[in-house]
């Protein structure tokens, strides 16, 4: 073997700066490929159903908010454009405008419903950047809070939650009507 290529077993404890959290667990929903056919959009299908029903907390003219059904934090929020597009460079100026307000005034709501302390937002272009549903644009905002991470979604593969969606929808879309 050329002294290029090492084994893994070598570099066990060698330091590059980073640190590693392995997550096996998460390989199924890589591996599994799988994205709901474009008629069957959750976010399509969500403004017609009621807010309560679909988690929706505020809708717009072009874009609305909603909980995540499968939250990273409490509080998880996506903003989305009702039109069934897939990137963000097919969102139309007044689209991209709400987008942006509406995750602007969502990080106010979180902030004075939730106390939180800081927000990760973002948004997964497409399937292989690990976008859950790839064909329709959405914004994640996730409130943070100090002292929040723990590794009960690694060791057990579960996720503590303190509070049950219906509350926390009622509580953000009260949070937006006062906005």
């Amino acid at each position: 073997m050329p002294d290029a290529f090492e084994s893994a077993q070598a570099l066990q404890g060698q330091g590059d700066g980073f640190e590693r959290l392995w997550t096996p667990h998460r390989l199924v929903y890589i591996q599994s490929g799988t994205q709901p056919a474009d008629e069957d959009c959750p976010f399509c299908a969500a403004p017609n159903k009621t807010d309560e029903e679909a988690l929706i907390v505020y809708r717009g003219l072009n874009a609305f908010v909603l909980l995540n059904l499968y939250p990273y934090n409490s509080g998880h929020l996506l903003v989305c454009p009702y039109r069934h597009i897939a990137n963000y460079d097919e969102a139309n100026e007044i689209e991209i405008a709400e987008i942006g307000a509406l995750t602007a005034k969502a990080m106010r709501v979180l902030r004075d419903k939730g106390g939180a302390h800081g927000f990760n937002i973002g948004m997964n272009q497409g399937e292989v950047a690990g976008a859950g549903i790839a064909a329709h644009l959405h914004q994640h905002i996730v409130p943070r809070w100090r002292n929040d991470a723990n590794f009960f979604p690694i060791i057990a593969q579960t996720k503590a939650l303190p509070k049950l969606l219906g509350q926390v929808r009622d509580e953000i879309a009260a949070g937006f009507a006062n906005a």
